[in-house]
Formats: structure tokens, C-alpha cells, sequence
């Protein structure tokens, strides 16, 4: 099904607006190039000048040409190997931002009873700092290894595995569709990348933000200039 040119730079796809928020119950959120304006793991790299060898990789797998999203991780963390952690903290206070309009649709969400998630093939160094920032209920993402105060290049192993990649996104979802005792037709994904793409086909809505080709291709809601406040041109309070 071909999108329709809603307004400049805003796509839809599937569903005539507009919607109401009500509709819906939660709202999960990729973070990297969605919620902030970065992606973290490249610019860790550029502290130690490697952004560039990582940021190849990151990009292709986000255009979904590199199919396996862990081992494209797996890679891209070995890059990072004897960082100092401190690079974390550096990249958070100088590199990282909440992209425009994200604190605005966030607040609107809240305000309509949903509950909000942020699901990461990122890091809960950064993921946590989101979460308490904007005030998210739940939070998932991948935990860097660090040994004397340097990175391992690799992720500790959590009670659910190792790396969140697309599929992990997507049972997270449902799993907290489950817990909330809603169905999935009442919960809005949004995202750029091909690894949110699983996440983003299960849920009731879904929301790209400046998405990668693959993702504008399948989005119900795509947005491609200005803030991710945008989508409250289509669904209404």
C-alpha cells in the first residue's frame, strides 16, 4: 500500500486521521536517532577516533542491509575495547540531545493515560538517563562491559540475554502488552531503523521518525521533516 502525503513531510499509510490517542494504551520508543539526535556507539568510537569504521556498519544495519543485528553490534563493540568509561559521561554532556518535539508527543502520550516504554539495541548508560529525563515507565537496552574502568568491547549478560535487537524489541512489546492486560492493537511503536521494524509491524501504530527507506516503505506514520510533535497533527487528545 502506497503512503499518502498527509502534509509536507508527513506520510500516512493504512488508516484515514485523524486518531485518537485514547485509542491507545502504550507507546515504546526506539532511542538512538529517535528520541536523541545520536547514535551512541558512534560517537563513543569518535572519542578514540573510529567513528567512522563504526558509523559504516551502525548505517548499514540500520537500512537493514547487515541482517544480523547482533553480530553488527558484536562487531561495532570490539571497535570499542580499552575505551575509558568516562567516554560515556562525555558523550552524554556534549554530544547527546532529546531530538525536537520528542519532550512535547512524550508529554501528550502521558497525558492521554498511556503508558511509555523505551526499548534499545543501545545503551542503559544513555537509556536510563532517558528514562528519567522524560519520566518513561519502563526501559530495556544493552549494558556495556567494563572492567578497570575500561570497556570490554562487550555487553554483560542479562536475565533475558545479552543484546536487544529487533526481535527482542518486538517480545518486549508484547510482553508489556500482556502485563498491562492489553492487546496489541493498542499500542503505538515508534522508530527509524530496520531493527525496530519487528516491534513497529506488532503494534497497532506505528511511527517512523526520519526513518532509514525500509522503514518509511512499511510505516503507518512517517515523519520526515520537523519534530516528532508532528504525529499530534494526526492523532488528537
Amino acid at each position: 500500500m502506497s503512503a499518502t502525503e498527509y502534509a509536507p513531510g508527513l506520510f500516512t499509510r493504512g488508516f484515514v486521521p485523524p486518531l485518537p490517542l485514547s485509542n491507545y494504551k502504550l507507546v515504546a520508543f526506539d532511542m538512538d536517532s529517535t528520541l536523541i539526535n545520536i547514535e551512541c556507539v558512534d560517537e563513543i568510537a569518535d572519542i578514540v577516533g573510529r567513528k567512522a569504521e563504526v558509523a559504516e556498519i551502525t548505517e548499514a544495519a540500520m537500512r537493514g542491509e547487515i541482517a544480523d543485528y547482533k553480530d553488527s553490534l558484536r562487531r561495532r563493540l570490539a571497535l570499542l575495547a580499552g575505551v575509558p568509561e568516562s567516554a560515556l559521561q562525555r558523550v552524554y554532556d556534549e554530544k547527546l540531545q532529546l531530538n525536537p518535539g520528542v519532550e512535547t508527543f512524550v508529554a501528550a502520550c502521558r497525558a492521554a493515560g498511556l503508558k511509555t516504554l523505551l526499548v534499545s539495541g543501545g545503551f542503559t548508560f544513555f537509556s536510563e538517563r532517558i528514562r528519567r529525563r522524560l519520566q518513561l515507565d519502563f526501559a530495556r537496552a544493552n549494558t556495556l562491559g567494563v572492567a578497570n574502568g575500561k570497556l570490554t568491547g562487550t555487553l554483560f549478560d542479562r536475565p533475558w540475554g545479552d543484546i536487544v535487537d529487533g526481535a527482542e524489541k518486538r517480545r518486549v512489546l508484547l510482553e508489556v502488552c500482556e502485563l498491562m492486560g492489553i492487546g496489541t492493537e493498542q499500542a503505538i511503536a515508534v522508530g527509524d531503523g530496520a531493527n525496530d521494524l519487528p516491534m513497529m509491524k506488532a503494534a497497532g501504530l506505528s511511527i517512523a521518525y526520519h526513518p532509514k527507506p525500509a522503514v518509511l516503505e512499511q510505516a503507518m506514520l512517517s515523519i520526515t521533516t520537523g519534530g516528532m510533535d508532528r504525529a499530534l497533527e494526526l492523532l488528537i487528545a
